[in-house]
């Protein structure tokens, strides 16, 4: 931060948070120190994680009493400040090689940035449609201007506001992949990454003597507690507000309860989460944008946006992140980029782990090396099937190559007033053939 624009440090006195659509609309924090007090609008993302009495510093071409946009906010944390505003944000070139020439065919120009807008997010939900994994048939929850609530994969109307992406956490952060070199019919966000606290369980599921046996709590034989607790964890609060809620329901009513419940044990939730891991929890690209890498683009750009700004909590030095993914068992990028396999999850699935600092490098190391379970596999889940084959020595050429595309017109199943009217004209069925 050896910047010479003025700055100040001080101390978060006041909050303010949107009360619909936190993730795109600004709140603000206010800032004190000795005479000055400063009020910084930020996206509701980012201010959901900053609390009274957080210690920051802000930075400023003019540090007026009101600060939106082009400002610098760090928070301190254990002795680091941690940047928080603006959003993240990186350029990527990346080239795609002639697979025999090793010449550049084309190359993307990719913007990696946390989301931030309305229209973000909308983009968000449609990627979400493609996502392999997910067996949500409506990704996504809206409201009319009528105030009905309906689920859909696209704004039902013009005026629908976007409530919440099903699946995702208040505490999820996203970051799109966005074009910045495109052409007009190409669409401008290709992929995006939610990045979440790691789960609150993980047991491991293992065949021992023939036998399925489910080791509780696997990660903690790994790494240590702090790296992974207090996650976010709304349901354990819940369990011990059994008692709040019974005296709100009968004082409001089930459904109010629940709500004005809801919102307490997220506000908690949220500022109880303060671990050294990440999980990256979706990874989705665009169908026309697959086996160019840019999965694997993405998920290294979520792991520089992790290590750099800490994410989610923006809080804790992140030491590893952790995916859970059924895909990986069929598709390495996660393992091309660096991950390693320690385990199947009780539920079966894979979890995979990428080292951030020595220290998780090491531990992880150790865990393969000592654990008979994970000293099988080594760390490596994906194992091709086929075996190498020889390069091929130039391009293939096609000669004397001719395609036949046909097409059959057939009018048995058409409304028979519309079957009779074709049939005045001497249509009953029709092969259109064409010889390239």
């Amino acid at each position: 931060m050896g910047s010479l624009l003025p700055s100040l440090t001080g101390v978060v006195v006041e909050r303010w948070l949107p009360p619909r659509g936190v993730r795109w609309t600004p709140g603000y924090v206010v800032v004190a120190t000795e005479g000055k007090r400063v009020k910084a609008w930020m996206s509701g993302v980012v201010v959901q994680w900053i609390h009274e009495g957080d210690r920051v510093r802000i930075e400023a071409g003019e540090l007026g009493r009101e600060l939106r946009g082009d400002f610098k906010l760090w928070r301190e944390w254990s002795g680091d400040y941690v940047m928080v505003w603006p959003l993240y944000s990186r350029l990527y070139r990346y080239p795609r090689l002639d697979p025999v020439t090793g010449e550049p065919l084309y190359e993307y120009v990719v913007r990696a940035r946390e989301a931030s807008s309305l229209e973000d997010y909308t983009a968000i939900v449609e990627l979400e449609q493609y996502h392999y994994a997910s067996r949500k048939e409506l990704v996504a929850v809206w409201r009319l201007p009528s105030g009905e609530v309906v689920e859909a994969n696209a704004p039902p109307c013009e005026d629908a506001e976007l409530l919440a992406i099903k699946g995702s956490l208040p505490a999820s952060h996203f970051l799109i992949l966005e074009l910045v070199e495109r052409s007009p019919y190409e669409p401008r966000v290709v992929g995006y990454v939610r990045v979440d606290p790691p789960v609150p369980l993980m047991h491991r599921r293992v065949i021992i003597d023939g036998k399925v046996v489910i080791e509780r709590n696997v990660r903690l034989k790994v790494f240590p507690r702090d790296w992974v607790y207090p996650t976010f964890w709304p349901e354990a609060l819940l369990a011990k507000l059994r008692r709040e809620y019974r005296a709100l329901a009968a004082k409001y009513g089930r459904a109010r309860a629940r709500y004005m419940l809801g919102e307490k044990v997220r506000e908690e939730a949220l500022r109880r989460c303060n671990t050294a891991a990440a999980r990256i929890a979706r990874v989705v690209i665009h169908p026309d944008y697959r086996g160019d890498g840019l999965g694997m683009l993405a998920v290294k750009a979520a792991i520089e946006w992790i290590r750099d700004r800490r994410v989610p909590e923006m809080r804790k030095r992140k030491h590893v992140v952790e995916t859970i993914a059924q895909m990986a068992r069929y598709h390495p990028f996660f393992e091309r980029v660096g991950f390693k396999y320690l385990w199947d999850t009780a539920s079966g699935r894979p979890a995979l782990y990428y080292p951030l600092t020595e220290e998780a490098r090491r531990r992880i190391e150790e865990f393969l090396k000592t654990d008979p379970h994970a000293h099988e596999h080594g760390g490596v889940l994906y194992r091709p099937r086929y075996g190498g084959v020889e390069p091929l020595s130039g391009p293939i050429v096609v000669k004397g190559l001719t395609k036949l595309y046909e097409s059959v017109l057939d009018i048995s199943e058409l409304r028979e007033e519309l079957a009779d009217a074709l049939k005045a004209f001497g249509v009953t069925r029709r092969v259109v053939q064409r010889f390239v």
